[in-house]
This record gives structure tokens, sequence and C-alpha cells, in this order.
């Protein structure tokens, strides 16, 4: 048995119809509580496809995935449903922020899906605003914030239900070096303090710097860095 939180096992996928193209293959990576993990590669090389099976949205053609011990592969689709909306938290590079709901109702959102008691909710946002600085932006809308403070947000909605995963994808792409600074510093300090298993794929090697751990995805694997520095 293995004490990490995220196990991914010599998982490999294939598309191209009668003559498939190998896109991973015997893919493997185990990343415990608090650890944060950075993976780097080429467009085209896997990565999106690499999130998508970890987060159950695709599925490998060999392999497997678990999450604390749970095997994705043995679930089913509302199963695995369920499992991301309470086990998983995702950032993503658009922000995907509700335009039409205010800062707090957007991070909000995940307990409401859980149907977390009322109290606990509105104790958790509060924390979580603290968090990224916007307790005094709680009422605003999307359209009044900088492209920076729409990842806050976003940060804050992926983590408010103290997931066991956490994936981000591009987080800083949209946004200029001083801010990407910040966010990626946000992000690090709320993985390590809810003990979460951070995976963060980008193309930059600033932003992989940042992580404590950093990988390059190649068509052989992953291939582990020698120069990560934890900062």
């Amino acid at each position: 048995m293995t004490s990490a939180l995220l196990s991914v096992r010599d998982i490999s996928k294939r598309f191209g119809g009668p003559n498939p193209r190998a896109v991973l293959s015997s893919l493997s990576l185990d990343v415990s509580a608090g650890d944060y993990v950075a993976i780097m590669g080429e467009s085209g090389v896997g990565k999106s496809t690499m999130l998508n099976i970890v987060a159950g949205l695709d599925a490998p053609d060999a392999g497997d995935v678990l999450i604390d011990g749970t095997s994705l592969s043995g679930l089913t689709d509302d199963e695995l449903t369920r499992l991301r909306r309470a086990r998983m938290g995702f950032v993503f590079q658009a922000f995907h922020v509700l335009p039409y709901l205010s800062v707090a109702q957007n991070v909000e959102l995940p307990l409401a899906l859980l149907q977390t008691d009322s109290a606990a909710t509105r104790d958790r946002v509060s924390e979580m605003l603290r968090a990224i600085g916007m307790s005094e932006r709680a009422d605003s809308m999307p359209r009044e914030l900088s492209g920076g403070e729409l990842q806050r947000v976003a940060i804050a909605r992926a983590l408010v239900h103290r997931p066991t995963l956490v994936l981000a994808d591009e987080p800083t792409g949209n946004l200029d070096p001083e801010t990407a600074a910040q966010i990626l510093s946000l992000l690090k300090s709320q993985i390590k303090q809810n003990r979460a298993a951070g995976i963060l794929v980008t193309h930059s090697p600033d932003a992989a710097r940042t992580a404590d751990r950093t990988f390059t995805l190649t068509t052989s694997g992953l291939v582990r860095q020698d120069q990560d520095l934890a900062v």
C-alpha cells in the first residue's frame, strides 16, 4: 500500500483510430500530502491528457489512478463526479469565475454543491477570502476585478472545500510576471496549509521552480529535473 494521496500507476494512453499514437506510456507518479509537483513539457506531449486521466475525466488504456487509496477505474461516472466534487480542486488559466455571481458566491459554489451547513459555509468562505486578501471585495462582481484578483478568486474556490488533490493547469498564463509570482506563492501556501497533493502543469520554468519537485513529461515518461528548488 502507498501512503501517497495521489498514486498514478503505469498509465498509458493512445489516440488515432486505426493507427494509434502513444501519448502516454507507462507513466507513474506519487504525490503525498503537502507535496507540490510541477510538470513541464512541450505542447502535444500529453500534459492535458495526463491531467484529464488523473481527474477521472478520461480513462487510460492501461494502468490506474488512486486518490487516497480509491481506484478511479472501479468507479461509475456518477461516483467519479461525486469524487471530483468532494476531493478535487481545479485552477485554470482562463479563471472560469462565473460572471453573474459575486466574489463570495463564486468561492462558496463548491460548498453549495456539497450541501455544506450554512454556518460552516460562511466561516469557510470568510477564511478563504482572508487568505487571498479579498475580504473587502466579497460583494464585488467579476467584471470589477483585475486578472490577478480573478485568479485569486479561482484559487479560493478551488480550495474552499479542502480538497485532497489540487490540479492547476497554466494558472498564471494570462498574468504579468509580478502578479504571476504572487499567485504561485498563494497557491503553494494554500496547498501546504491544507495538506493537499498539488500538481502544477506549466510551460514556465519560473513557475515550475516554485514547486517541491519538477518533472518534464516526454514520450518516454516523466523525467525528474535535478535543479529543483523549493522556494
